[in-house]
């Protein structure tokens, strides 16, 4: 859509029962979450919204500076409920977690059986960014096809396009933040030029959406 000064802006759908048009045949059993400039707002917006109650577990790419170091799940830790953690390699993915992508590594999903696993990786950089959000979003979707939601937030460059669209391609889920309140809106932009996202939300809008599917899958599955 093209507002009166000539820019381009998403159509955004609000259903009122937003759980009515997605599948009902399966769990969700992950959500990834990419950002990056202004993502530390926008993650706590969410998070703290999510309460103990919340048991799908959550991984996040954050582009961080490569000397960020365990102040960062320190400060989010004050925010939630929920248990928020920097990823380590081979670790099992547990209900009620968080993981952050830990500074200069890439953190990739992956399933050993019926159980999800951590791993990271010192690969080169994708998007001049280590972690990078389309790492973490196609090994995702190749993990846990269909059982996945991406959420692509607030950032400066188009890292999480590809991963987005990998995400719609196996039958996941994808949220993008209506880039009018993202900080930095290209990134949420990128996504939904590249994937047909099944929303786009404001901020505020997410995690009371996250709660709704996500009850409404189990209770349907």
């Amino acid at each position: 859509m093209i507002d009166r000064r000539g820019a381009w802006s998403p159509v955004i759908e609000r259903p009122r029962n937003p759980a009515t048009t997605l599948p009902r045949n399966r769990t969700i059993e992950l959500i990834v979450i990419g950002c990056s400039l202004g993502g530390m707002h926008a993650l706590q917006v969410i998070l703290s919204n999510l309460n103990r109650g919340f048991c799908v577990p959550i991984a996040v790419a954050q582009h961080r500076h490569k000397k960020s170091n365990e102040g960062l799940p320190a400060y989010f830790r004050r925010e939630t409920d929920l248990q928020v953690v920097d990823a380590e390699d081979k670790q099992w993915i547990e209900p009620g977690h968080v993981y952050l992508a830990p500074a200069d590594y890439h953190l990739l999903i992956e399933r050993n059986g019926a159980r999800g696993e951590l791993s990271l990786s010192v690969d080169e950089r994708v998007h001049f960014s280590r972690p990078s959000i389309d790492v973490l979003f196609e090994s995702a979707a190749d993990a846990y096809s269909d059982r996945v939601i991406g959420i692509v937030l607030t950032g400066s460059n188009d890292d999480g396009a590809h991963g987005a669209a990998r995400i719609k391609a196996r039958g996941g889920i994808v949220i993008a933040q209506d880039p009018a309140t993202a900080e930095a809106p290209a990134m949420p932009r990128a996504a939904i030029e590249a994937a047909h996202v099944d929303r786009i939300l404001r901020l505020e809008e997410i995690a009371p959406f996250l709660i709704e599917v996500c009850q409404s899958i189990v209770s349907h599955s």
